[in-house]
């Protein structure tokens, strides 16, 4: 009896305080999508939850970051979109993710049900229950938004900085932008990650590294209606897709549904040829950016209008400044934030994507700040003298940065509408702004001429791309015949569509997609380079900077000079044991593949050999005074010249590093196979023993000047280094091992007939008597490595693909 007493007694009490929380006084109370109370007294969140069962999109992602590209927290970073919904299971609410991996479209639900039994789901939360009345429950929220659902503590562990735990006594609720609307709520928390820190990049941008606090935000949105139609996935189309396999599938028929992503837009007026949308793609400019970069960013984003146009929407793509009171986080806004790091990294555009049909809800693009500035440098280092009469001459190289500010933004904000790279436009008439461009630059009357350095407008394929992605069509039309239309046009026009893992050096194959290049012919543009390469580092003098700068921002400055040509050489590169090719369908108009003429490889090759060549990669003796041991508070960073000769400067190691970078392209196991699989398809092709001769003759011969002989040592040791680690790399095919193994045992008997100078025959004959006793003990040794580069990239993966 009292054991029985005592529980009624137990459950009157909790029934008690329960019925007490929402007559709390004190309590914040905001009404939305879900209404929710902040206690500030207990700092806690309550949500109020009124349909089961319901789903709905839960975003999670960063509002405030770390600032190290090397980590990649960005303020503004987009997590991960998740369909989720709310089931009740005994005093709990559970957040139950369905895997919409695996599916049944079919009105059978007990065919729908038997594929969701069949796969795991995901239960993110579970959540008590505090209060329960009719129609609703009570659950305290405030724990799942405490925690780390960014995985900031991953990140940081898995970039070697550290392990780091939330401290809940430094951690609270962010209010500021914790907000309700009618089809959205928004949250924040601001959390205190507290470790070791055992990375320098963790320490370089925090006041305390022990201790990184970062702001997260938690979104619950309402699922779009189910007017969308999803429009089908095309290879060559050039969107970016998203799949899932539909076990309701007719057995005759492809299991997998691949669906282009887009946002949603529909004509005002379908009949008619010209019309406004029922809703505009609207993005919004963070207005945090400073001017001039403002306008540009602006202009550039705009751009894309011109492609709707072409489709017969009237401003259906438009880009406005962001209030000053809205949250960039806000799902309800397409943002371009500007974000700031401590040193110049990738800028992308991801997007948050219903997984259940691609529809695109929001587009988020992050440009790097410190963007602009290495374009500023690169027109500083081209341009003759610019400071030699005013310190204020800095309009020309600021209108060239500009220019590829423009650029970036439209590129960036391509990818939040659907779009992936194409790096097969560069190639014609710089037909995409989703290629990475090079700088296009002249020689005029033997004058560097920066006036057509970037394209400006959208371009013919990203026209193509807009078409496939969003026309609308007559009702009695049959799309698929109509976006066929589209795509066997754009091959007829010549447009191609190659896009990333196809672009790539180390062992891409496509010889005209290529990332940072120009022109349709990768020799006949990297000659053009290395010649203006060759004035512009003969013009290269102090009137390079302001007056009163440090000689090492001189030095700085002709890094970026120094190394103009690195992308083209990537690009050449390809063309050596390289195919052409396109994604081609069946009826589609397009040729599979071929391999590349043997007279243009050759070709490519004579002009290669130029990269390595002691000539261009002698920095002129004359021009070494320039560049004096690195002054007081001017210290060597990542984006600097490496050496090995202390505070002096070392040109040796600017050609090693020049040289090695051709030939681990050129020499890079998957394209040595390609390279022996097509001499034994056809004859006449170009074989690995040629490249290997050609590359020996050339590397192996010496000058009457002693300056380049010490540059030729350098790139010989290169070029041995490459060629061992073919005979010993796993990915080589024993052809091509057994082809670099005889060539290296006629390269050391060469050495022991002295057919090889004796200044290089000493050391490289140890070098490989030592690779042959202890083959397993051979590591391809790293030249000085080459300052970064690489100015943009791209986050096409943000949406979360359901793949």
């Amino acid at each position: 009896m009292k054991s029985t007493l005592r529980i009624i007694l137990v459950l009157l009490f909790c029934s008690n305080i329960q019925a007490q929380i929402l007559n709390k006084t004190g309590l914040k109370s905001y009404e939305g999508y879900f209404d929710f109370f902040y206690e500030e007294s207990t700092d806690k969140i309550y949500l109020k939850v009124e349909k089961l069962n319901e789903e709905f999109l839960y975003v999670n992602s960063l509002a405030s970051g770390v600032g190290s590209n090397d980590i990649g927290l960005d303020r503004g970073q987009l997590g991960n979109e998740r369909v989720v919904y709310f089931q009740k299971a005994g005093n709990k609410l559970l957040l139950i993710q369905p895997n919409l991996r695996y599916r049944a479209n079919t009105d059978n639900e007990l065919e729908r049900k038997s594929i969701e039994q069949a796969f795991a789901k995901s239960v993110l939360f579970g959540f008590k229950i505090v209060e329960q009345k009719t129609g609703y429950y009570i659950i305290d929220f405030t724990a799942f938004l405490m925690q780390d659902a960014h995985n900031v503590s991953g990140r940081l562990k898995g970039r070697g900085e550290g392990s780091y735990k939330i401290d809940a006594s430094k951690s609270a609720l962010a209010l500021e932008r914790t907000k309700a609307f009618p089809k959205n709520v928004e949250f924040e928390a601001l959390l205190t990650f507290k470790g070791n820190p055992t990375g320098r990049n963790l320490r370089s941008v925090t006041p305390t590294s022990s201790l990184v606090t970062v702001t997260q935000h938690h979104s619950f949105v309402e699922l779009p209606d189910s007017n969308y139609k999803p429009r089908a996935f095309d290879t060559r189309s050039g969107a970016i897709s998203m799949s899932y396999l539909d076990y309701a599938t007719p057995i005759q028929d492809d299991i997998r549904k691949r669906f282009i992503i887009r946002h949603r837009l529909e004509k005002k007026n379908p009949e008619a040829t010209i019309s406004e949308a029922k809703e505009p793609i609207i993005y919004y400019l963070d207005p945090g950016t400073p001017e001039p970069v403002r306008s540009a960013l602006l202009d550039g984003a705009r751009w894309w209008n011109q492609a709707y146009e072409a489709i017969g929407f009237k401003d259906a793509f438009q880009v406005k400044m962001l209030p000053e009171d809205a949250d960039p986080m806000d799902c309800r806004y397409n943002v371009i934030q500007w974000v700031h790091r401590s040193t110049r990294g990738w800028s992308y555009g991801g997007s948050v994507v219903d997984p259940r049909t691609g529809e695109i809800i929001k587009g988020h693009v992050s440009l790097g700040s410190l963007r602009i500035r290495q374009d500023f440098m690169i027109a500083q280092a081209l341009m003759n003298k610019p400071f030699a009469e005013s310190d204020d001459n800095y309009q020309p190289m600021l209108e060239m940065a500009l220019a590829r500010i423009r650029q970036l933004s439209a590129h960036e904000v391509g990818h939040t509408i659907g779009f992936a790279h194409n790096f097969a436009a560069s190639a014609n008439n710089r037909a995409s702004v989703m290629d990475y461009p090079h700088p296009q630059i002249e020689l005029k009357n033997g004058k560097i001429d920066f006036s057509n350095a970037y394209a400006t407008g959208i371009g013919d394929w990203d026209k193509v791309t807009v078409a496939y992605s969003y026309s609308e069509f007559d009702k009695n039309a049959d799309e698929k015949s109509e976006l066929n239309k589209i795509l066997k046009a754009s091959t007829f026009a010549g447009h191609r569509f190659v896009t990333d893992s196809d672009a790539r050096a180390a062992g891409g194959a496509h010889a005209t997609a290529h990332l940072w290049d120009n022109g349709g012919n990768a020799a006949d543009e990297l000659e053009k380079v290395l010649a203006l390469r060759e004035i512009a580092i003969s013009n290269f003098s102090k009137d390079n900077i302001k007056s009163y700068e440090p000689y090492s921002v001189l030095e700085d400055v002709f890094v970026p000079l120094y190394f103009y040509h690195r992308y083209q050489t990537e690009a050449a590169t390809k063309v050596i044991g390289g195919l052409d090719y396109n994604y081609a369908v069946k009826d589609g108009g397009e040729f599979t593949t071929k391999p590349i003429d043997v007279k243009q490889q050759r070709k490519t090759l004579s002009v290669l050999l130029s990269t390595f060549d002691a000539k261009n990669l002698a920095i002129p003796k004359g021009k070494l005074g320039l560049f004096p041991p690195r002054a007081f508070g001017y210290g060597r960073t990542r984006e600097s010249f490496k050496g090995k000769t202390g505070v002096a400067f070392d040109p040796l190691s600017a050609a090693n590093t020049a040289s090695d970078m051709t030939l681990k392209y050129l020499l890079h196991p998957q394209r040595a196979n390609r390279l022996v699989l097509q001499k034994s398809l056809d004859e006449k092709q170009i074989g690995l023993e040629e490249v290997f001769e050609t590359v020996f003759k050339s590397v192996f011969t010496m000058s009457d000047n002693s300056y380049h002989n010490e540059i030729k040592f350098q790139v010989a040791n290169n070029f041995l280094k490459h060629v061992m680690n073919l005979a010993l790399n796993d990915e080589s095919y024993f052809q091509t091992k057994a082809i670099s193994n005889q060539f290296l045992v006629k390269v050391f008997s060469d050495f022991n007939t002295e057919k090889v100078n004796k200044a290089y025959g000493v050391q490289f004959k140890l070098t490989l008597e030592n690779f042959y006793k202890n083959p397993e003990k051979f590591k391809l040794k790293a030249s000085p490595k080459i300052p970064d580069g690489s100015p943009i990239g791209s986050d096409i993966c943000n949406y979360n693909p359901t793949n």
